[in-house]
């Protein structure tokens, strides 16, 4: 049984192939198109799975969608008809694309692949349709290893619902509770990203990471936080929310809030893209922050409570906040957390295959000795020594070809130097974060390290942290924890011993993030805490090789690892691409399997 499970048309589209119940290759549209977030259809992806797979068209036994388009044209129509007149240069505005392609899905999944294979014929081949959160539900619960888990979904909002929690047993997923449309935690988060002056879809993680310039018990976090949940969100006991309206467009507009309405309220301007940002500014996020946290908590005890089980599976938009994720892992309410690290629509590719699989047709459930059935994230394409090596000929880079050994050795003398290296492995992850296929790695015990990478290759807000990767030994000595992190998906705060006092400037960020406050300053947020990646040798054997020689260098298994790309791009997948990154970046070093290149 072959099945393709797409995402598409409202963003991060996707596609993923399940054989048999395993996931046999998975990628974005924008890797392909080099659009970051392209929600167009994704035939490059689908492409690319079957040459993956060594299939045709006529091989594949279903199309599975990743939500219910009529049903999703029905909250919209809905809406809009109770919040006439309102909502009428939206509802004119949103129209002609969902009579054209949105609605009427099945026959442009039909058109598409027609022109992919003219000589393609439906006979043979089912196109089938999966609710939106069943489909984040499957994706994080057929690939654990779980065989009951209580499953929370939380997201901006799929067809009506935002949130749910379902019980998965073996291959069945019965949905137990819903919130719908417009109470929605996704959307709350998103709507805060954008009065803070961050792109919505895009800059919610850059919230989470501007909030810890901010205490918990400051007087103006404080404020905030007592605004937002006297005004603007009711949070009941089992983590349900109810939205004020008073300050949301987002149901009738493509506008996310009241800005005057969120402006008289807070006491502050809505911040523009390029405005500086200030203390009151980290304040809300850090106050926003805080009221998710007690969401996620109350959502998560309430699924323990409902379902029984002591695993739990998060999938959805929100399950990327790992800031949340740690802090729920910490509370000890579950004995083991999963999460998919394709949280967001892409992952819902997969989880629409795998719910077709084994919920439509009925298979039993696939399991795995060592984690889960992700493959690590590398279910993106590779590619031979010889493409590569004329990539770089056409390139007229000069390279020199190294053994396993030398590349170990000569990557470690770089990055002691402090040079800043193109890290291209094997196959391109899946999902947001890159993972070691298609990384920029660093040396993380140079103060300088941060605001370079931020500034000189990324590209991006200076005040931004990275992750490191480091070896799962050392994620006990430097944090205390010893559960697997594999998916950079927890936050958690380095233990005080390797902590430095720094100081904090009020009103200047840039000032405050380059301060050194640990012995790894790179990866030490200013509130001491990281998102951590674990590896072994049976997950990426050559970063393990990698880490464990720059451990006995420098004392330390850790380096700062971040994806191999710049701003308003989207990771690199192909040899070209990273040669280009490569050439328009003051990225120093090129690696690219065993081919060395300097600039």
């Amino acid at each position: 049984m072959n099945i393709i499970g797409i995402s598409s048309h409202y963003h991060d589209a996707a596609a993923a192939l399940i054989a048999d119940g395993y996931i046999i290759a998975a990628a974005q549209e924008e890797r392909f198109t080099r659009k970051k977030g392209d929600s167009s259809f994704p035939i490059h992806s689908i492409d690319y799975c079957l040459k993956e797979a060594g299939l045709k068209l006529t091989d594949i036994d279903a199309f599975v969608f990743y939500d219910k388009p009529f049903l999703k044209f029905e909250r919209l129509i809905e809406t809009y008809f109770y919040l006439a007149p309102s909502g009428f240069i939206s509802f004119i505005k949103s129209i002609p694309s969902w009579l054209k392609e949105k609605l009427f899905l099945k026959n442009e999944i039909k058109k598409h692949l027609k022109a992919y294979n003219s000589n393609f014929n439906w006979k043979k081949t089912k196109i089938l349709f999966s609710s939106h959160h069943l489909s984040h539900a499957a994706s994080a619960f057929f690939v654990s290893n779980f065989n009951n888990s209580a499953i929370l979904t939380i997201d901006g909002v799929g067809e009506w619902a935002t949130a749910t929690i379902a019980l998965g047993q073996d291959n069945q997923i019965t949905t137990l509770l819903e919130m719908r449309f417009p109470n929605s935690v996704g959307l709350l988060y998103s709507s805060f990203t954008y009065f803070l002056g961050f792109e919505v879809n895009n800059g919610e993680y850059k919230v989470m990471g501007l909030a810890p310039y901010a205490e918990e018990g400051e007087e103006q976090v404080i404020c905030y936080k007592r605004i937002i949940t006297d005004n603007i969100v009711e949070i009941f006991d089992d983590g349900s929310i109810q939205l004020n309206p008073f300050y949301f467009k987002y149901t009738s507009s493509l506008k996310m809030v009241h800005e005057k309405r969120f402006e008289l309220l807070f006491g502050i301007k809505k911040r523009r893209t390029n405005d500086a940002i200030l203390k009151v500014h980290y304040c809300l996020a850090k106050a926003l922050q805080l009221v998710l946290e007690d969401v996620v908590m109350k959502m998560a005890l309430y699924a323990k409570q409902t379902t029984g089980s002591n695993n739990l599976c998060l999938a959805g938009g929100v399950a990327l906040n790992c800031v949340a994720n740690g802090k729920l892992f910490e509370s000890k309410l579950f004995d083991n957390i999963y999460i998919q690290p394709a949280a967001g629509d892409a992952g819902g590719a997969i989880g629409a295959a795998l719910s077709a699989h084994h919920i439509h047709y009925h298979f039993p459930r696939k399991y795995n000795a060592s984690f889960d059935l992700m493959s690590d994230c590398k279910l993106g394409p590779s590619f031979t020594l010889l493409i590569i090596e004329n990539a770089l000929k056409r390139s007229n880079l000069s390279y020199k070809k190294l053994s396993e050994y030398e590349l170990i050795q000569i990557t470690n003398d770089m990055l002691i130097n402090g040079n800043i290296i193109g890290w291209f492995q094997g196959r391109m992850e899946f999902g947001p974060r890159a993972l070691g296929s298609r990384s920029i790695i660093a040396n993380p015990l140079l103060p300088n390290t941060l605001s370079d990478l931020n500034i000189k290759v990324k590209k991006r807000e200076g005040f931004r942290p990275f992750a490191p990767i480091m070896l799962k030994e050392e994620f006990e000595r430097l944090f205390g924890q010893k559960h697997d992190s594999i998916y950079m998906l927890f936050v958690h705060k380095l233990l005080p011993k390797y902590r430095i006092k720094a100081t904090s400037y009020e009103d200047d960020l840039y000032k405050t993030v380059n301060q050194v406050r640990s012995v790894l300053p790179a990866i030490t947020h200013v509130d001491y805490s990281s998102r951590i990646q674990t590896v072994t040798e049976s997950s990426n054997k050559l970063i393990y090789q990698l880490l464990v020689e720059f451990k006995k260098r420098t004392g330390f298994g850790v380096l700062v690892n971040t994806s191999f790309n710049i701003k308003d791009e989207p990771i690199v997948c192909t040899p070209e691409d990273a040669i280009n990154c490569f050439l328009n970046t003051n990225i120093d070093v090129l690696i690219i399997e065993n081919f060395l290149i300097i600039k």
